[in-house]
């Protein structure tokens, strides 16, 4: 089947940037938007990266913030981490992926693991899909690949429960003095 071809050829050959590939000069937000359409393995643009995505990113702290308002590499290499992830991970749960596994790492190191394991990832599901399947088959095919996800989506949902339990994130200041606020207080304690 020709589309499965081209499909498999593109999860075989097409591959975000490589660090030293990318952009060594910082970028505006539009130029930003436009280098992340080529970082990602899309089909459609339902899923287009927009510039107040971009700004809650960094709001909700899964994004540094500008250097001004100019973005670098490191904007670049979370970016193509944040947008491939938030595909099978509630925004939240990438957060929690994002800040565990980038506290005290270097960013460019951080980015390389993520592209390696990216090629693993993809290289396996490349080999899942059998090319000469009938239309007959195809909804085999499919449920096959989402299951597959859906196993590996509950995997990754307990690691970060497991991750949580065994050295729970600080809460951010401002939320923790919003919840103290918030608490009624026991007058006979008074």
């Amino acid at each position: 089947m020709e589309e499965l071809k081209e499909l498999k050829r593109r999860l075989a050959e097409e591959r975000p940037q490589t660090w030293d590939a990318m952009p060594d000069i910082n970028l505006y937000m539009d130029q930003l938007i436009s280098c992340m359409a080529r970082q990602r393995i899309h089909y459609d643009e339902r899923d287009t990266l927009t510039s107040a995505m971009v700004n809650n990113y960094i709001k909700d702290g899964l994004l540094p913030r500008a250097e001004g308002k100019r973005y670098s590499r490191i904007h670049l290499g979370y970016l193509t981490a944040i947008c491939a992830l938030k595909q099978v991970l509630s925004v939240k749960d990438v957060g929690r992926l994002v800040k565990r596994g980038s506290e005290g790492e270097d960013p460019q190191e951080l980015y390389e693991n993520f592209l390696r394991e990216l090629d693993k990832a993809l290289s396996a599901t490349t080999d899942a899909l059998d090319e000469d399947v009938t239309d007959d088959e195809l909804p085999r095919l499919a449920l096959s690949l989402a299951l597959h996800s859906y196993a590996d989506q509950l995997a990754c949902q307990r690691i970060l429960a497991i991750m949580d339990a065994r050295n729970p994130m600080p809460e951010k200041p401002e939320k923790a003095k919003k919840e103290k606020a918030a608490k009624p207080r026991d007058k006979a304690a008074e």
